[in-house]
């Protein structure tokens, strides 16, 4: 398969299945999340509460796009994600894939919510600071830090909006619906007993929500994954995308040219003049690659490697360039400029794709995965982050916050991470009801050292795995 010798297949498959198993624990690691408000307000019964969610977050990959993978991908240096050797490429998925399922299920038997997207991030940034020691690499790139640090800052920022738009959601509740919805609304949940209709209603909606956004941002992460794998290791075959005409990017070629013909490169900082000359050569080289004979009118398989490495260093190049204040691009250039860049139709539609197959495949994974070993952390969310057992408006406020964070997410291709997002909103909806003294300290303290922990423990997981399978392989 792939024209692969039998080791190499083998280790192809070992790090595909690595991959669905790392989406199957997120899906009962973090989407207990989800449920857990439904569970404990009675709403649906345990099983058809996983479920649905299952459906809920199979449907979420599937409609959810590629730009929260890509975000993924992008996060290692080109230098990384274009070695030739297929048994770096190895080393590199392996490592990430093995320290964030260990981390995953170490933080799982221990019933603490912690995040899926940190331990994954984290391992990705623990191989590229590896690859940075290693002698081959020439360039010295160890991390994308520019997209490192966007991915952070999201990660950072969205537990505490989480908790503050919760309190805020809470109040507004309290202030605005009549008192007789109120004694309804705020009320504990009776043992084996249904809550009025309209709240069951728009409780299992906030969990549905919860669920399919869950798919369409956590989702892409295994996605994400996938696509490393088989870049690293099937670079001729998913290196760009194979179905397009090579000759549509000679419009954005163009645009590119345009754009740079603007520029007096003596006005530029000198390492921005040094990404000039480079884009000018890798715009030369795809411009021979587009006016040769063409096979089946598709890119050569041998240069499918080059040709992507060409693509992401334009496109870095050519915005770090676009930032320089002696570029002095105008609004028309910089539009010029984005749309031959664009995923929708500039040149990153050739490597920012994702096949059917895989998503297909991540989505069956992470549904799977929700229907299995919900349990401990549904325990964990619904009884021991606050004293008093979760009411309705704090089961739908904590959905409704942490189902409008994930979407807008992942509308913005960042990465967010479903379990901080809602235990922070549960948290906010119990302080806002008893002020901090309902919240048990214990839990909470344990969620913050595991939120804490996870990025430095799965970058030194990482890291060292990385190490160890390079001098193996």
């Amino acid at each position: 398969m792939f024209g692969l010798e039998t080791d190499v297949f083998i280790l192809l498959f070992i790090s595909l299945f690595a991959a669905c198993a790392f989406e199957f624990v997120n899906g009962f690691h973090d989407t207990a999340n989800a449920v857990a408000t439904v569970i404990y307000t009675n709403s649906l019964k345990p099983t058809a509460a996983v479920v649905w969610s299952g459906i809920c977050n199979f449907t979420g990959v599937l409609l959810g796009g590629i730009g929260v993978a890509m975000g993924i991908v992008n996060l290692l240096p080109v230098e990384l994600l274009v070695d030739q050797n297929v048994y770096h490429s190895v080393a590199m998925v392996l490592a990430l894939l093995l320290s964030a399922i260990i981390w995953n299920l170490g933080t799982w038997y221990f019933g603490l919510p912690s995040s899926s997207s940190h331990t994954l991030i984290g391992s990705i940034l623990g191989v590229g600071l590896a690859f940075s020691t290693m002698p081959d690499n020439k360039a010295g790139s160890a991390v994308n830090w520019e997209k490192a640090i966007e991915t952070g800052e999201a990660l950072l920022l969205s537990p505490l909006l989480g908790f503050s738009l919760a309190i805020v959601l809470m109040f507004v509740l309290r202030r605005s619906v009549p008192e007789d919805v109120k004694g309804q609304l705020f009320k504990e949940p009776k043992k084996n007993s249904l809550p009025p209709s309209w709240i069951r209603g728009v409780l299992i909606a906030t969990c549905s929500l919860v669920s399919f956004f869950h798919g369409s941002n956590d989702g892409q992460k295994g996605v994400g994954l996938i696509m490393l794998i088989l870049i690293g290791i099937v670079p001729f075959h998913f290196a760009v995308q194979p179905d397009l005409d090579p000759r549509l990017m000679q419009p954005n070629i163009t645009g590119i040219e345009q754009t740079i013909a603007t520029l007096d490169s003596n006005q530029l900082a000198p390492i921005n003049r040094d990404r000039l000359a480079r884009t000018r050569i890798e715009l030369a080289e795809l411009k021979a690659m587009v006016n040769a004979p063409l096979v089946d009118n598709k890119i050569p398989k041998e240069e499918r490697l080059n040709v992507r490495r060409d693509l992401l260093l334009i496109n870095s190049n050519m915005n770090k360039i676009a930032e320089d204040e002696g570029a002095n691009l105008s609004a028309s250039q910089l539009a010029v400029m984005k749309k031959s860049l664009s995923e929708e139709n500039g040149l990153r539609r050739f490597t920012d794709y994702a096949p059917l197959w895989v998503i297909l495949m991540i989505a069956l994974s992470l549904g799977l995965g929700t229907m299995i070993g919900w349990r401990r952390i549904v325990v964990t969310v619904g009884e021991k982050i606050g004293k008093q057992h979760l009411t309705y408006a704090q089961g739908a406020s904590a959905e409704l916050v942490a189902a409008s964070m994930i979407g807008l997410a992942s509308a913005l291709k960042l990465p967010v991470s479903t379990t901080h997002v809602l235990s922070s909103g549960i948290a906010g909806s119990m302080v806002a009801s008893k002020g901090v003294k309902n919240l048990q300290a214990g839990t909470i303290r344990n969620i913050a050292l595991a939120w804490v922990l996870t990025l430095p423990v799965s970058m030194l997981l990482a890291f060292t795995l990385y190490l160890l399978f390079r001098w193996i392989l």
